[in-house]
């Protein structure tokens, strides 16, 4: 049996464990639905880079403690005016800042070369919509929902939730969605392609972790050229995207994990792959 690898995120608002090579990220603030702080969200940019560069993992997971995934940014606080530093910044600096710690989490997250998933026990709102969104595969709670919230605080969004949100669900539904702020039921969520899977709420951590364990069972490099084949179908025309699908096959045929995969396919087996 696995042990558990538990990782010091250097605060008690977000967890981390590596087991089977998932690293388990838990935001874990449940009192306030898992809201972002100014430590859970440093900790989480820090998590997602060293999870990602980390050998030792192939895929991560993300959730929320208690009946929440994440609320997004912290209502309350943002008429405290806690940070004196921030008030004082020029509207460029301000700028500047936001497109910083955009690039580090919702950024970072996309850029991750290895399959990440979203575990969704409970709602999941405006920032925190955007970091479900910015993973790879998302499965939900059958209570859970999402909503983009912003119009209901008079901002526009960030995080790159426009973006995201369209590539997933088109531009009719991602305006009706940003323009309205509804809240989107599990169900509609599965039938819009919002989430991939909704599994009942008790089963939810078992069968988001058995999922992110299966896919980081998986050939390490072709995985990642499977992340970058489908960047690029969003990006590149046919013949160019084809062309970059060629080159990464050959270069995966090359690999330990295909020799492997062939082997075990003789003899009947399951692959074990080696990342390499």
């Amino acid at each position: 049996m696995t042990s558990d690898i538990t990782i010091d995120t250097g605060t008690s608002e977000l967890l981390c464990v590596i087991r089977d090579r998932v690293a388990v990220i838990t935001l874990n603030r449940p009192e306030v639905r898992n809201a972002l702080s100014d430590n859970l969200t440093p900790a989480l940019r820090k998590m997602i880079k060293a999870c990602g560069e980390n050998p030792d993992v192939g895929a991560l997971l993300i959730t929320g403690a208690g009946t929440a995934f994440c609320a997004g940014g912290n209502v309350k606080g943002m008429g405290a005016h806690r940070d004196q530093k921030k008030l004082d910044m020029s509207h460029d600096e301000k700028v500047a800042d936001l497109q910083e710690r955009q690039r580090l989490l919702t950024g970072a997250l996309v850029a991750v070369r290895k399959p990440t998933i979203a575990a969704l026990p409970g709602p999941a709102v405006g920032a925190g919509l955007a970091i479900a969104m910015a993973c790879d595969l998302r499965i939900a709670a059958e209570s859970a929902f999402v909503s983009t919230g912003y119009l209901r605080v008079g901002l526009s969004g960030d995080y790159g939730i426009a973006w995201l949100l369209t590539r997933l669900v088109g531009t009719s539904r991602a305006r009706e969605l940003m323009f309205t702020s509804d809240k989107v039921d599990a169900a509609r969520c599965a039938a819009i392609g919002l989430v991939n899977r909704v599994v009942p709420d008790a089963k939810l951590q078992d069968e988001a972790f058995a999922l992110a364990k299966s896919i980081a069972e998986g050939p390490t490099i072709a995985l990642r050229y499977m992340k970058d084949n489908l960047d690029e179908a969003l990006l590149f025309d046919f013949a160019t995207a084809r062309d970059h699908e060629a080159e990464r096959l050959i270069r995966t045929t090359m690999t330990a994990d295909h020799r492997e995969a062939v082997q075990a396919f003789i003899e009947k087996r399951k692959a074990v792959f080696r990342g390499n």
